[in-house]
């Protein structure tokens, strides 16, 4: 019914910044929270941030605090991760996420497939 997609994973090098992108599709909504969630190899998928449909609500992990940035273009139903200094750590799969009740906190009713990031030392 709905189909969410994640875009703009890549490999970069430890303190260059990348752009994620996800869209979500597949029904006719105006308003929804998103988040982000991330999965390295051998661990628990984590929260990454999240963001209302507003703008005016978001949330981070303490991991990517003042490094990572949640915004979100409404009229395209996207939203972005804009990641800056980037550590190995941060080196995982990353999810988009859906609550299509703009729930707050959000409660993620659909999950895209991922998308890779890999940051070298």
């Amino acid at each position: 019914q709905v189909r969410v997609v994640e875009s703009g994973g890549g490999l970069v090098q430890a303190g260059d910044s990348l752009t994620l992108s996800c869209v979500a599709s597949g029904r006719t909504f105006s308003r929804l929270s998103m988040g982000w969630f991330r999965q390295a190899p051998g661990k628990e998928r984590e929260f990454v941030g999240a963001i209302r449909w507003s703008g005016g609500s978001t949330s981070y992990a303490d991991s990517v605090k003042g490094r990572f940035t949640i915004s979100r273009d409404n009229a395209l139903n996207r939203v972005y991760l804009q990641m800056n200094s980037l550590k190995p750590e941060d080196t995982a799969v990353y999810y988009c996420a859906a609550d299509l009740n703009d729930s707050w906190p959000p409660r993620y009713d659909y999950w895209g497939q991922g998308t890779q990031v890999t940051v070298s030392s």
